[in-house]
């Protein structure tokens, strides 16, 4: 039984889908943040839940500190 239950996963790419896969194995339920360039990659498909990040590139949305924290406390 995993202590684990829910991870926000804040990368992109094959580096996020590699953690999906896993958590899933393990029985972690995955969330995912995402810019809206990166909507339709796999990561974002086969995450359990997935939230729209915002900033005026990729960068700044992945870096903001706040609406990540807002999105955990959503989430759970």
């Amino acid at each position: 039984m995993a202590i684990i239950k829910k991870i926000l996963i804040a990368n992109r790419g094959e580096i996020a889908v590699r953690i999906i896969k896993t958590a899933k194995i393990m029985g972690i339920q995955t969330v995912v943040i995402y810019h809206e360039i990166d909507a339709q990659t796999l990561p974002v498909r086969e995450a359990d839940q997935a939230f729209e990040v915002f900033g005026a590139t990729p960068v700044a949305a992945y870096l903001d500190v706040d609406g990540i924290l807002a999105i955990c406390r959503r989430t759970g």
